[in-house]
């Protein structure tokens, strides 16, 4: 089977032997991995070029340079003389998941960000946005005309995109994809993209760009006719798992590789979001995963760039972003959805669904220190023990937050926080995520408590397809007891999920967008309130009955901080014992200028340990000070 070609010997991406290649203005490389087949040619979409017979190697991939194509030709391949298919490796679907591949010529793009060289993931600020919902234009230019606000306004360090690979429709998540190596055509296409990351990048803003590794989409996805990138040996929620393990997968292996650095090269990307990674199966001896992360970070290096690959799990599992000198698979980070649950569940009361596992406050303050919530015991809802501990790895390697994509669109009626929860609560939601020691993540309009809401929209072409996602939605939601479901192939379930910036913010979303502001520029200010470098730089004590958290962080440099979370819906008197020192107040939420009613009793310096100190803190407060 073909091995992978190291990028340190390997000057062109090699993710570029697959598909069709520009080798000259009018050369074009084709190159397929078909095994079975017993015949394979390139028909072309234009009447001066013929059909091109490809020559088979002994690996199953079949080749040829054809003379008098230029970019822009499309074409697709005929297996067996029978059937028409686009190309695996497309790199443009202009016409849709059915229509002919496009031929694409990288050089025909200038890149202006010759002197960037990415981030340390530690200074990551992550703004998740959907292109398609994000601004009016649906576009990757659309994204362009925001890039300032996000910068200056909010002040986030990066953008991470919901996948853009080539989907049915006009509207989609994205987690449908059935081209990996496509722009999807309505958000516009390759020359989009590339737009969106080079501003990006002029901006000082890192790009991740979320991947989806463990399923194809089901309309449009032709993979199977070419070979066997499929298995029946496991089973995953969304579709046929990949054959990461089995016969022949060799080939699909590189697929997937070549696809990843694919997006690193040609499209510059700093980041991968590899989706739920807990629907990749694999027994060889060296993972997928570790073999992918090998791959982009040996690319990075001769790339000269930073470049990291980040997980989404549900595992529980610090093997994933463990070093592999320790036995792990070396990826860069992963998401935390036990932050998150630990957090909602406090403030929301939900208890139905996997909510069921949390709504103790011993639970976020475990998030908070250990990052795993449930390292190795029972889980009630999974009725079973669950995950081990993640105490070996660096806090800076997990992604928290209050809301994203999935937390939000997998309700219902994809309801945000600010419909959820009291405007304080939203305060103490930002303060929990940007003022931790992990990587902080805001989901589009979370910024100032954006009330439309994030629903699951689709655009298939098969009624039966569009029918069977309308009642697998249903079934999703019984758990949670959800019934009224929004149909998500109406225009109207899309239109709704749409941020509305023309609509005037209120009073209280301009106070809240200015407290987001502020707390990024502590986080960025003082290292103490930044990324925790070391796993013993936070200590937290909890008043259960209070319901109040005291965290105190230490920076490698700079004064050390002391923060004051009050989850407590009343007025709450509480003292403090720890930690000793004297404190200086420097941000409160119920400052006026944050929309909130000043306390009279809010104490701008604090002795600690002293006898006499009592604290009265006001409904959802955070309060922040420092000892110098």
């Amino acid at each position: 089977m073909s091995t992978l070609k190291s990028s340190s010997t390997h000057h062109t991406p090699w993710a570029l032997d697959l598909g069709a290649t520009t080798l000259d203005s009018t050369t074009v490389q084709f190159r397929v991995w078909a095994p079975m087949a017993q015949r394979v040619s390139v028909k072309f979409f234009t009447q001066s070029l013929k059909p091109h017979l490809l020559k088979k190697d002994k690996e199953g991939y079949w080749e040829a340079k054809v003379a008098g194509v230029k970019p822009g030709t499309t074409y697709k391949y005929v297996i067996d003389d029978e059937l028409e298919r686009p190309d695996p490796a497309s790199r443009y679907q202009p016409e849709g998941v059915h229509g002919p591949s496009q031929i694409i010529s990288p050089q025909n793009f200038s890149w202006n960000d010759q002197g960037w060289k990415g981030l340390p993931l530690e200074e990551y600020i992550i703004y998740e946005l959907h292109v398609g919902t994000f601004t009016p234009s649906s576009t990757f230019d659309g994204v362009c005309t925001k890039l300032s606000y996000l910068r200056d306004q909010v002040g986030v360090t990066a953008i991470e995109l919901l996948p853009v690979a080539q989907c049915p429709g006009l509207r989609n998540w994205g987690y449908d994809g059935t081209y990996l190596f496509a722009p999807q055509s309505n958000f516009g296409g390759p020359e989009g993209l590339k737009r969106l990351v080079d501003a990006c990048h002029a901006q000082g803003l890192a790009v991740i760009m979320d991947v989806v590794y463990n399923h194809l989409g089901p309309e449009g996805n032709y993979l199977g006719s070419f070979g066997p990138y499929f298995t029946d040996t496991y089973k995953t929620p969304w579709g046929s798992a990949i054959n990461y393990d089995g016969p022949y997968s060799d080939a699909v292996r590189q697929f997937i590789i070549s696809n990843a650095l694919f997006w690193v090269t040609e499209y510059h990307i700093d980041a991968l979001r590899l989706d739920a990674i807990h629907g990749i199966f694999d027994f060889s001896a060296k993972h997928i995963l570790q073999e992918l992360g090998e791959a982009v970070h040996a690319e990075a290096q001769h790339l000269g760039r930073a470049i990291h690959v980040i997980a989404e799990s549900d595992l529980n599992d610090s093997k994933i972003i463990a070093p592999l000198n320790k036995g792990g698979y070396g990826l860069d980070g992963q998401w935390s959805d036990d932050f998150h649950h630990a957090l909602h569940c406090l403030l929301t009361k939900e208890k139905k669904g996997y909510y069921e596992d949390f709504g103790k406050l011993s639970q976020l303050v475990k998030a908070i220190k250990e990052r795993f919530v449930y390292s190795g015991q029972y889980s009630v809802h999974r009725k079973r023990r669950h995950g081990n501990s993640a105490k070996i790895v660096a806090p800076t390697q997990f992604v928290v937050f209050s809301q994203n994509h999935d937390q939000v669109g997998n309700r219902a009626q994809g309801e945000r926080l600010s419909t959820l929860i009291p405007f304080e609560a939203l305060k103490v939601t930002a303060a929990a995520v940007l003022l931790s020691p992990n990587i902080p993540l805001l989901f589009m309009g979370e910024e100032y408590g954006e009330t439309s809401p994030f629903l699951y929209f689709i655009d298939h072409g098969d009624e039966g397809l569009i029918e069977a996602v309308r009642q697998g939605r249903k079934s999703e939601f019984a758990a949670f007891g959800w019934t009224e479901v929004p149909d998500p192939y109406a225009q109207s379930t899309f239109d709704k999920s749409r941020l509305q910036w023309d609509k005037p913010q209120s009073e209280e979303q301009q106070f809240l967008q200015q407290w987001y502001h502020a707390l990024i520029e502590l986080r960025k200010s003082i290292p103490a309130l930044g990324p925790g470098q070391k796993k013993d730089s936070i200590k937290v004590w909890a008043n259960q009955k209070a319901k109040v958290l005291t965290i105190h962080r230490t920076g490698q440099s700079g004064p050390e901080a002391l923060i004051l979370l009050s989850l407590n819906q009343n007025v709450i008197k509480t003292g403090i014992a720890k930690p000793e020192g004297k404190w200086t107040l420097i941000l409160c939420s119920n400052s006026q200028k944050f929309g909130g009613q000043q306390n009279s009793k809010l104490l701008n310096t604090l002795q600690v340990p002293s006898e006499s100190l009592a604290l009265e803190l006001p409904p959802y407060a955070v309060w922040v000070y420092t000892n110098s």
